[in-house]
């Protein structure tokens, strides 16, 4: 698919739904692509037990690629366990040490029963490249930040949709692993660390699903706005 494909997908994307942020395309690669500019924010000094990163955790990547294109490395993603777990970069094994796993156990938050049947990137990535959808190549998955109305109108026209919960990030190891359009309702962990608006979810769609998908959106946010206007004209009764 060309990137003219790609931003009339997005245009269409977010004008039946309505979205306030752009999509976002997520790209995983054995290395990194030439022609995009790595992220190259400042790493901080390390936890006690190797901790650090580029930012607090992969899902702040996400809110960063409605601005720019940028292409990022599996240590630049080191801060966050659960997102090197989710997306392919480390093991069970090799996180369950460390000090942001511990306190997520022993909070109560997860249990390690929960932790390994979270759904992962089977394959280690070189390199995850992140941008709007409107710049995109040839992306893997296609995320949107959804409120309710938006997320009902998703729902509506794909039944069945899966609707997860924390950690957030593991919706994007479905869409690109199972091939299948999954929800989020968030968790504590991304949200504290995006700054997502408490009305905002995501959605992880298989990028080479997302021409249907759109035509399915077409036709439900159609059926839906003939409703709510036959609801609302109904109400004026009770006015």
């Amino acid at each position: 698919m060309t990137m003219s494909n790609w931003i009339a997908l997005g245009a269409e994307l977010e004008e039946i739904l309505r979205l306030t942020t752009p999509p976002v395309a997520i790209s995983f690669s054995e290395q990194r692509p030439d022609q995009v500019l790595a992220f190259d924010d400042p790493v901080p000094p390390p936890m006690p037990d190797g901790r650090t990163g580029r930012v607090p955790a992969g899902c702040v990547f996400w809110v960063k690629a409605t601005e720019r294109t940028f292409s990022t490395v599996p240590e630049d993603h080191g801060n966050c366990s659960v997102g090197r777990l989710t997306h392919g970069m480390a093991t069970l094994d090799g996180i369950s040490g460390n000090s942001d796993v511990a306190e997520l156990l022993n909070s109560g938050w997860v249990g390690m029963d929960d932790v390994v049947m979270i759904p992962t990137i089977s394959t280690r990535p070189g390199a995850v490249t992140y941008g709007p959808l409107r710049e995109a190549t040839l992306p893997d998955v296609v995320l949107l930040r959804v409120n309710g109305r938006q997320l009902m109108v998703l729902s509506d026209a794909l039944p069945g949709l899966r609707i997860e919960g924390k950690p957030q990030c593991h919706v994007i190891a479905i869409a690109k692993e199972q091939g299948e359009v999954a929800a989020s309702v968030g968790c504590a962990l991304s949200r504290a660390r995006t700054g997502m608006r408490v009305e905002e979810m995501i959605c992880a769609i298989p990028a080479g699903q997302l021409g249907a998908v759109v035509d399915k959106l077409r036709r439900t946010a159609a059926i839906d706005a003939g409703v709510a206007r036959y609801a609302a004209e109904d109400a004026r009764r009770f006015a």
